[in-house]
């Protein structure tokens, strides 16, 4: 039975790892791989879905239409966003890395001044259950599932709705795609709001199990690009299949050294695949595919 216990631990910290990874990286991936726009200020949107999903709960919102609402906030104001300031940007792709980092440091500072150090919390639902000595959160597991279902509900989106269809068109060919009628200018516009939203998600699924403070945001910004760049530009060749393999390394890692063993080894395997992967494990697939 001791081998269970173990075995057991494995899997739920892996899990654990794996949800973080797929719903911190999600929206940088979308807007990223499908744009080319490098997001700095992706923790913000974070932040802001956890924020606004908090504030509405101890408003009295049920915790899942906190969140709901959280995200679509997000991604509004990515869309705002979008249009006030990356749209002049998009011939500049460095330039739009200068213009999110400048709304990063705006966005933080302002929630600094305006709502203070920190929000109170709504605490983690739903309680816990024991296996063997050992005791685990059962919201962590219902954040599995939502990672789970967020792949699942991106996938369906992008490859079986018009939405899909016209994004994957005007991605890959936009001059063509405007040529046959299609709203380019409003497709970018949805795409990054698509993942600001994501990020808002994120930020309100995650709000019940941290500290809320304006740079909460940060926590999530260097797992989100590691997990891209390993990945490569595609969502579904990429993203997942790297959360995937880092979590299974932070796993292992943090249940034979503990939590800084794994945070150093995700880093020193995000080096070394990059060195042998430099398109990242999605450029290696498409890369063999033709």
């Amino acid at each position: 039975m001791e081998i269970f216990y173990h075995i057991f631990s494995f899997l739920y910290q892996f899990g654990d790892a794996f949800a973080f990874l797929v719903l911190s990286a999600c929206g940088l991936a979308v807007i990223f791989g499908m744009m080319g726009v490098i997001n700095l200020a992706h923790g913000e949107f974070i932040m802001c879905g956890a924020y606004v999903s908090t504030s509405a709960a101890h408003a009295g919102l049920p915790l899942p239409l906190a969140i709901a609402l959280g995200a679509v906030v997000s991604g509004l104001a990515g869309m705002v966003v979008e249009l006030v300031v990356i749209r002049p940007l998009y011939s500049r792709p460095l330039d739009t890395i200068v213009a999110t980092w400048g709304i990063s440091m705006i966005v933080t500072q302002g929630t600094l001044i305006v709502l203070g150090t920190t929000m109170a919390g709504v605490g983690t639902p739903f309680g816990s259950f024991s296996v063997g000595d050992y005791s685990y959160s059962v919201y962590r597991v219902v954040l599995m599932l939502a990672a789970l279902a967020t792949l699942g509900g991106l996938w369906l989106l992008f490859t079986r709705t018009r939405f899909g269809i016209l994004a994957r068109a005007t991605i890959q060919v936009p001059h063509v795609a405007e040529a046959l009628g299609v709203n380019t200018s409003l497709i970018y516009s949805l795409t990054f709001g698509l993942g600001a939203g994501l990020a808002g998600l994120a930020g309100g699924l995650y709000a019940p199990t941290m500290t809320l403070v304006p740079t909460m945001g940060a926590s999530f910004m260097v797992e989100a690009f590691v997990t891209v760049v390993v990945g490569g530009a595609d969502i579904f060749l990429g993203t997942a299949p790297a959360a995937v393999v880092l979590g299974i390394i932070k796993a292992a890692l943090t249940s034979w050294q503990g939590q800084l063993a794994g945070q150093i080894g995700l880093l020193i395997a995000v080096i070394i695949v990059i060195r042998i992967l430099p398109q990242g494990i999605s450029g290696k697939i498409l890369k063999e595919r033709a």
